[in-house]
Parts: C-alpha cells; structure tokens; sequence
C-alpha cells in the first residue's frame, strides 16, 4: 500500500517535540493517534460500485465495501443520496467487509464515506460517490398519507393507503422502512398492516399535546419487488391540540370529560337500550355534523317496527362508521342519566351536546365502559385502533413483530383500553 501512517505519526511526534504550536498530519497535539487528521485510504478501500464518467451501478444489486490487505480495517460506513436518504448496512465484525441491507434507490446520486484504521489506530478516509441506474420497466407503488393537514386530538391515527397491495413480508418491510413518523415532542410509535393496501401509525400511547407531527416517504425509486418501484408520495404535517378524552360510564348513565388529565365537566346521558347496547371501547371521533337526520331503516331496522325512526339530530359527533353518534336527544331528557333507552348513539340534552360539539375535534377520544354491548373493533368501522394493546399492535408490524420491546415489562402487560 502506497499510505504509510506509522511513518508519518513518527515523523509527526518528532517535530512536535520540536515546536508544540506546529499543527502536524498524523498526530493529535496530545499524542493520540485516533484524534490525528485521517490518511488517504483510497487503496485500503475498494468498492462493488463504478464511479467512472458514464458508469452506472445497478440499483438491483447491493453496495459492498471491502477492506484490502492484512495492516487496517473499515470503522464506519455512511452512504447517503442526493436527496438526504441514508442506506443502512451491516458491518463484519473484523471490520473486512460493510455491505448494505435495504435497496438503493434507482437514478440517484450516492456519496459514500468509508472511515478505516490501521494497525497502529491511525484513522483514514475514503470518499466515493456514484450514480445508480434506471430501471428498464418498472411499476410504481404510490403512497397517501392521511389525515389531512390540520389540528387533531391526541388519538388521531396516521394512515398511509397503497395504490397496489403488498402481501411478501419481505416486500413490506422495505415499504415500512421507508415511511418516516416523527414527532415534537416524541412519541414511540409503530406501523401496523391493517390489509395489503392500508397501514395505520399510532403511539404507544396516545400523541402529547400540543405536538407536531411530520410523516414522509423514502420510497421514490427504491425497489421493492420485481418490476415494484417506490413512486412520489406528499409529505404530511398535523398537530394536535390539548388532550380531550370523553369517557361515557353506560352503568352510571354518565359522561365524564378530561382536559388535560383534569376534569371539566359531567354530563347525563342515555346510551343503548338492551339489543341496541352501545359499543365499548376505545373510539376516535371522526367528524362533526351539525345536523343530521337519522333513519332506522340505515341500520336494519325495518319501517314500522315498534323500534323504528326518522328523526332531525343536532349537534352530532361521529365515532363509527356504521352510525354511532354522540348527539342531542332532547326526546330522551327524562331518561338521560338514570336509563338507557338509545338504539346505540349517547344521547343528552340539546344544552350540553351543544357544549360537547363545541368542545371535541376530530381526533380526540370517546371511551364507553360497563356496556353490555360488543367490544369495538380495531378496524373498519372507524378508528379502534387504541382498542389493541401494544404489544399486539406491534405484531402487525413488518420491521417489529416478534421482536421484544425494550420499555418495561410491566408497562407491556397493559391491556388496552384503560380507564381514565
């Protein structure tokens, strides 16, 4: 090899003995060989990737760094695109060979920082930079996050739908990876595949409040199966406003709503009578209709029947799909707080439904407990996603399932959903 660090450290302690103010290649003003200006290590380092004028390196295939020769070893390895992508990769442990794990994205420009050591623990670098090829037919996987920009409450899930499914784990998890969730203040969170098309993001727990939230795509020409490349997807920004949980006690006839962990008001109410008994669980509000007129013949109830109605409905907050509000039930005054008389909404007065619609946002949480109702459902009727504890949300993941979590064990065990 044509670099000689041992020389030259030598030479370099020499002259410092000399003159102390001297700055010297090789040797770090204390002696430390680690701290010295690293050495060219161009010939130590060789690499799978062309970086002639016009060549090309296959996006199919992946970067390897090797180190040549017995005296030095790589150290550390950052490859990154022109678009501020980083390539992970795995380095040996004798430090011989790094190569990457996930794919390079296809007509991209790559600048490759190699960081190696010789036997003596002088430091060297090489710089490489390259660009990747097109791919000569491709079909494109595009991404749609959701919602859309705006102030949610803090259970507020991020969607992201696929335009094309994803079924090979292997393919997922490529996808996974590539779709970033961060937020201020931060909050761990996980993906989950709710089917091939659909991915959900949520906290362990629920956002902070007051919190910025920022999702982005890595995909843009990244392979992920034969002949799938990753397409252009918009980035998404949301925040969330305080921390407002609604929790409706269908035993007690009562709703209970925290601000911030404080209580702010209690509210009677009716909730479903027996054969219409209101969902438990955890749901996430998903809209505001200021009226609504609502039919039973919507939700299977025949016309005419004993339990049929067609009623003009104010101040309605969605929480499913399927039709479960909570409204304004000034019919049901007599019953709210003492019985439940509802086909499945929770109903109060015009007053305080009134004061509910003006103090809830899309994205906060609406919890029912002690209903003799079924449970709600995690997906496809709205967002129950907080119905699932966190270690069975993490099970839906590509990058996590089966992998242990590191918080603590009794923190694990915690079931979803949980009083208030």
């Amino acid at each position: 090899m044509s670099h000689t660090p041992r020389s030259r450290t030598a030479v370099g302690c020499t002259l410092l003995a000399v003159a102390l103010t001297t700055a010297v290649p090789g040797c770090s003003s204390d002696g430390n060989p680690l701290s010295a200006t690293p050495y060219d290590a161009s010939d130590q380092i060789a690499f799978n990737a062309p970086s002639g004028e016009g060549k090309k390196a296959d996006p199919d295939k992946p970067l390897e760094v090797t180190s040549e020769g017995s005296d030095g070893r790589i150290t550390d390895v950052t490859a990154i695109d022109a678009t501020g992508r980083y390539v992970a990769g795995e380095l040996s442990a004798d430090g011989a060979r790094w190569h990457s794990t996930e794919p390079l994205a296809a007509d991209a420009h790559y600048t490759v920082r190699v960081s190696t050591e010789d036997e003596d623990g002088a430091p060297g670098r090489r710089v490489l930079t390259f660009h990747t090829g097109k791919p000569t037919t491709k079909k494109t996987l595009d991404v749609t996050f959701g919602p859309k920009t705006g102030t949610y409450g803090v259970g507020q899930p991020i969607t992201a739908e696929l335009n094309k499914p994803v079924k090979d784990a292997a393919q997922r998890a490529v996808v996974e990876r590539a779709l970033k969730v961060t937020s201020k203040p931060a909050a761990q969170g996980a993906w989950h595949w709710v089917d091939d098309k659909k991915l959900h993001y949520r906290p362990k727990e629920y956002w902070p409040a007051n919190a910025t939230i920022q999702v982005r795509s890595n995909l843009e020409n990244i392979k992920i199966g034969d002949r799938l490349w990753g397409g252009k997807a918009k980035s998404l920004k949301i925040t969330t406003g305080d921390s407002v949980i609604a929790v409706t006690d269908a035993a007690a006839h009562s709703m209970t709503v925290y601000k911030d962990g404080e209580e702010i008001k209690q509210i009677p109410v009716t909730t479903g009578k027996p054969g219409f008994d209101t969902r438990n669980g955890v749901k996430v509000v998903l809209g505001k209709e200021y009226f609504v007129r609502m039919r039973s013949a919507t939700v299977g109830i025949s016309e005419g029947s004993s339990d049929s109605y067609d009623l003009p409905v104010y101040y309605a907050t969605r929480v499913t799909w399927s039709g479960e509000y909570v409204h304004a039930a000034p019919w049901s005054v007599g019953s709210q707080g003492s019985a439940n008389v509802s086909h499945g909404c929770t109903g109060m007065s015009t007053d305080n439904a009134q004061w509910f619609f003006e103090n809830i946002r899309e994205g906060d949480l609406v919890q029912v407990v002690n209903s003799a109702g079924q449970s709600m459902e995690p997906f496809g009727n709205g967002f129950g996603d907080w119905n699932l504890a966190w270690e069975n949300w993490r099970t839906g993941s590509a990058l996590v399932a089966g992998k242990p979590d590191a918080s603590d064990p009794a923190d694990r065990a915690r079931l979803r959903p949980q009083s208030v």
